[in-house]
């Protein structure tokens, strides 16, 4: 078990310096709700303002930086973060719940990012010349100006990080509002990688809503790189209106799965990649696996199979346990959302399985804990099914035929990812009936993510990309400087 230590107490960072706040929140440790792990300021609207000035200021001069001082910045900044990644990942496993190894790897993958970013982004980036029977043609990449980034707690790192990197590489100046149910470790972060740069290029505010109205309506912000779920991007898109400010939104997603006839039910390492696709980070990921489609010829084999599965990978308790895969939710709120679902199926006639084991007995009632779930009988119509659980619970349903399969799959205001689950071929054929924006074959979740590739959703789970090159275009306008050979147009008379 881990040692209560002195609580965190993290603050705004605004034109490179550290500023207090009035007022104070707290966060509590998820495994343990009566252990504060640390503080976060509760900033004020005019707070916001400030940082949203000192960004303005800074871009005049950070956006004719040239690329290769901004890349030597960032690469600077990714080795600072790798020699902290120990630390920082201590601290967000007590913050968020997740078992330490998860958040390793979360910040392995924030650095993964800042790396790749930095090693394309002068290829990417570069002035496009033309010469053509026309004239002279020059297309430039223009920083936007001043970005709002507003990220959740599900990954706070990386899903900062993710908006950092390009906004500064491309010559932006930002301004971050990190989720107050996980503010601490990433504050740390941004303080890391604000000392290699400019003061006023990252700026860092915390508070509740009219902060965060400030950093989507104020009219020197002119893009907003958002990361939540629908309901608030609705509120951010009708704030953004006013001034057209251009948005990159990554939303929520009821990722389907597709378990198709030639599946083999006896591949214990396919069946091993669903279970962590359903369960990781206690199912608190935009682009988990959240209803599984089995061909119904093989329904039975498979979810005996996935149960048998699921009981080896899966051992709930303290994240700081070396045995542990699953931890506690994140928040109280999340708890409630999640067991009433499974109630309401339950009350429908649905029949719930517990999966897994539970190690650590003596810390479940003290926390935020739920023993993962699988859903049986399920309502196709059912809100465990429609919803995004955002938890550790997954039904699993069959289908009698393929069109039956994509149209229940497709069936969802959401299309974030998908995943399909076959011989090759086959699931490929399948996967290209599917409303979503990255489908995965035999694979699915952050095991089915690569960075060289474009990520984002369709319908209601948002547009823009983040990753490959278009996450760095994400951050710029085009900007076309046209030299023509003939001067003026023919046949005007003098």
């Amino acid at each position: 078990m881990v040692n209560k230590t002195v609580p965190v107490v993290v603050h705004a960072l605004i034109n490179g310096e550290k500023v207090a706040a009035d007022k104070q929140y707290a966060r509590e440790n998820p495994a343990n709700s009566s252990e504060i792990v640390g503080y976060g300021p509760l900033n004020t609207r005019d707070d916001a303002i400030r940082a949203i000035d000192a960004a303005e200021r800074a871009f005049s001069s950070w956006s004719v930086t040239p690329i290769d001082e901004r890349i030597e910045r960032m690469q600077r900044a990714a080795e600072k973060v790798k020699a902290e990644a120990p630390e920082l990942a201590q601290l967000l496993s007590r913050e968020h719940g997740k078992p330490v190894y998860d958040s390793q790897g979360e910040i392995f993958f924030a650095t993964l990012w800042m790396d790749f970013a930095t090693n394309m982004a002068k290829e990417v980036l570069k002035d496009k010349i033309q010469e053509h029977d026309n004239g002279k043609t020059i297309i430039t990449k223009d920083p936007k100006g001043v970005v709002s980034a507003i990220t959740p707690w599900n990954y706070p790192i990386a899903l900062s990080i993710t908006k950092i990197v390009p906004a500064l590489l491309t010559g932006n100046t930002i301004v971050l509002k990190p989720s107050p149910f996980a503010p601490l470790a990433v504050s740390q972060l941004m303080e890391i990688i604000a000392s290699e740069f400019p003061a006023g290029t990252l700026n860092v505010v915390h508070g509740e809503s009219d902060v965060g109205v400030e950093l989507t309506t104020n009219p020197k912000v002119a893009k907003i790189a958002f990361t939540g779920g629908t309901k608030t991007a609705k509120h951010i898109m009708r704030a953004a209106a006013e001034t057209i400010k251009h948005l990159t939104l990554e939303l929520g997603g009821n990722d389907a799965a597709i378990i198709l006839s030639d599946f083999d039910v006896n591949d214990e390492q396919a069946l091993r990649r669903i279970v962590i696709s359903n369960f990781l980070t206690t199912g608190q990921i935009c682009m988990n696996s959240k209803r599984i489609y089995v061909h119904r010829p093989i329904y039975d084999k498979f979810v005996e199979k996935y149960i048998e599965a699921a009981n080896k990978w899966i051992r709930v308790g303290d994240p700081f346990h070396p045995d542990v895969t699953v931890g506690p939710l994140n928040n109280a709120l999340q708890v409630k959302f999640v067991k009433g679902l499974i109630e309401d199926a339950e009350s429908r006639g649905a029949t719930v399985i517990k999966l897994g084991r539970v190690l650590h007995h003596e810390l479940f009632d003290k926390g935020y804990f739920m023993q993962p779930t699988l859903i049986l009988n399920a309502e196709y119509n059912g809100s465990v099914v429609v919803e995004e659980q955002f938890g550790p619970t997954v039904p699993i349903l069959p289908y009698d035929n393929e069109e039956q399969a994509i149209a229940l799959a497709n069936d969802s205001i959401y299309g974030l990812t998908s995943s399909v689950w076959g011989e090759e071929e086959h699931a490929i054929r399948v996967a290209r009936s599917i409303q979503a924006g990255t489908t995965m074959i035999n694979t699915a979740s952050l095991m089915g993510l690569d960075l060289n590739l474009p990520f984002g959703g369709v319908k209601q789970s948002g547009f823009g990309h983040e990753f490959g090159p278009e996450g760095l275009l994400n951050y710029v306008d085009t900007h076309v400087i046209n030299i023509p050979k003939s001067l003026d147009l023919p046949n005007i008379p003098e």
